[in-house]
């Protein structure tokens, strides 16, 4: 039998839960053999909030679980019993499977993810100086450099827009 990949729909934020269900299930119902990857796509994200860098995973497909399986009868009850999976992504009532090119896009952005950590900072977004000689001032990012964790920032000093330069360690979001 071929294992392919298929999309689960899930309630918001049962995604883990539906995997470590479905995994235990597999394993007590000695089809391990028959379900070999549950996946929750997840990217780490850099946020700074009182002075301190946190990193966080962020799931990039929100409601949604991948799953590798041979589908047959026995696999399918399985993950449409799971508490938590509303169904299967598909047109019609039959599982649709995803494409070899759509499953390797989707492997690559996650490890193409996990390898760099993004800042959650974008342009234009309105911030807070929390330390140095800008402090509590606020301030728009005008762009992010994610190699030395610095970026511009355009603050109003005397009423005049002035860019400066600041660590990630030195703001937070509004």
């Amino acid at each position: 039998m071929d294992k392919r990949w298929y999309v689960i729909n899930t309630l918001t934020g049962q995604e883990n839960k539906v995997k470590k269900i479905i995994e235990r299930a597999a394993k007590y119902k000695g089809l391990e053999d028959r379900i070999a990857t549950v996946l929750v796509p997840t990217e780490e994200e850099v946020r700074t909030r009182g002075g301190e860098k946190k990193t966080l995973k962020r799931k990039i497909f929100p409601s949604y679980v991948l799953i590798e399986m041979v589908l047959d009868d026995e696999t399918q009850q399985l993950v449409r019993s799971t508490p938590g999976v509303i169904g299967f992504v598909g047109p019609g009532p039959e599982p649709t499977p995803l494409s070899p090119q759509e499953v390797e896009n989707i492997l690559t952005k996650i490890q193409e993810e996990a390898a760099k950590p993004k800042p959650s900072w974008q342009k234009g977004e309105i911030i807070r100086v929390i330390s140095g000689p800008f402090a509590d001032f606020t301030g728009r990012v005008e762009e992010v450099n994610m190699n030395r964790e610095t970026m511009k920032v355009m603050i109003s000093i005397f009423g005049r827009e002035t860019p400066v330069e600041l660590s990630y360690t030195e703001i937070e979001k509004i």
